[in-house]
């Protein structure tokens, strides 16, 4: 059973008058054969709570400073209609009540919570979005992380990891900047891959025609859920782990840098979709900017002379840190420039910012 929560704000020009507003309230409330508890607030407005049918349950502040808000929780099986009335009819009294003293009127659709299916997740930035998710397609706890994939009737099926969104069907965009939007050419080269579970960027180098891809991938759970729920984005590439221009190999791609750095294996292209918070088996990860600048470095050391390194960077209003992102570059082993690209991610309901880098 999930609980709905309506939200009914005043902003006023000046404070009101608490008694005689809650006074005037009271009949409504009263009508619902709602039961009130008053609450000290020891100088700051009036506060009182009301209880009624249903578990139905009414914050009413009048804050000192002017601002009236009512809080309303019911149960989902609770009728909609009944409650819209009550809001109604709240909204209809205070602004007789409040006439001349209002500045503003916010009414929110209702937040559901505790539901089964959880619509609700933050940007990268902190704000939060209501997603349009109407079921759970796969939930499952690897060694690594939990891993979702929901459907959207807007997305498609979104990959969350450990919370964050990672990737939708919908999100070719993100893809072609991370590929270096579509200014390449991957005929005939050398491609390596680390991360990118979801299969995206793998199906759609394959379609340029490379002269071999690996891709180095940690998680299986992750492969297994996308293969079966996500083939808008990876199409058939993960139904086998070897394919006539690529593998993929199930490992932690620290060690594998490694390995290539000491055999002197290079390629042309490497691209790095590693998700935001670190997985790694690898004890350097004493902090996130240190694992990824092992990552970097060893993915330059990797890289061909005439190579491009390409990577996610974060939300382009955290500038902070693309700034320490950016810082980490300058601190290599070998000296690097870039360049990033901003690009609108579809499911990430944000501007994305890609890096793209090269060996001085």
């Amino acid at each position: 059973m999930a609980l709905r929560h309506y939200t009914l704000d005043f902003n006023l020009s000046g404070p009101a008058d608490c008694p005689s507003t809650v006074h005037s309230l009271q009949s409504i409330f009263q009508e619902q054969e709602m039961t009130e508890t008053v609450h000290d607030t020891e100088g700051h407005g009036y506060l009182a709570t009301f209880l009624g049918k249903k578990g139905r349950f009414v914050i009413l502040r009048v804050h000192s400073h002017g601002l009236v808000t009512i809080d309303l929780q019911c149960y989902d099986e609770d009728n909609i209609a009944q409650v819209d009335n009550l809001l109604n009819a709240l909204e209809k009294k205070l602004k007789i009540l409040l006439k001349g003293n209002i500045r503003r009127i916010k009414r929110l659709p209702a937040l559901t919570r505790g539901s089964a299916v959880d619509r609700y997740w933050p940007t990268a930035d902190g704000r939060l979005v209501e997603y349009d998710i109407d079921r759970v397609v796969y939930d499952k706890d690897s060694a690594y992380q939990n891993i979702k994939i929901l459907h959207s009737q807007q997305f498609g099926n979104i990959l969350v990891l450990n919370g964050d969104v990672n990737m939708a069907e919908s999100d070719l965009a993100y893809t072609h900047a991370i590929m270096g939007g579509g200014q390449e050419n991957y005929a005939d080269k050398e491609v390596l891959i680390l991360g990118g579970g979801d299969g995206g960027i793998l199906a759609e180098v394959v379609k340029l025609k490379p002269k071999m891809i690996t891709m180095v991938e940690i998680d299986q759970m992750v492969i297994d859920g996308c293969r079966t729920y996500m083939r808008k984005t990876c199409g058939n590439v993960l139904d086998n782990l070897n394919g006539d221009c690529y593998q993929v190999l199930v490992e932690d791609c620290v060690p594998v840098l490694k390995k290539y750095v000491q055999e002197g294996r290079t390629f042309d292209y490497v691209i790095n979709d590693l998700t935001a918070v670190p997985i790694s088996t690898s004890p350097e990860e004493d902090s996130t900017w240190e694992f990824l600048r092992l990552i970097l470095d060893l993915s330059i050391k990797v890289l061909r002379h005439s190579g491009k390194y390409f990577t996610q960077g974060n939300c382009a209003n955290l500038t902070e840190a693309l700034a320490l992102y950016e810082e980490q570059l300058g601190r290599l082993s070998c000296p690097v420039d870039f360049s990033k690209e901003v690009v609108c991610v579809p499911s990430y309901m944000e501007l994305w910012v890609f890096y793209t880098v090269w060996k001085k």
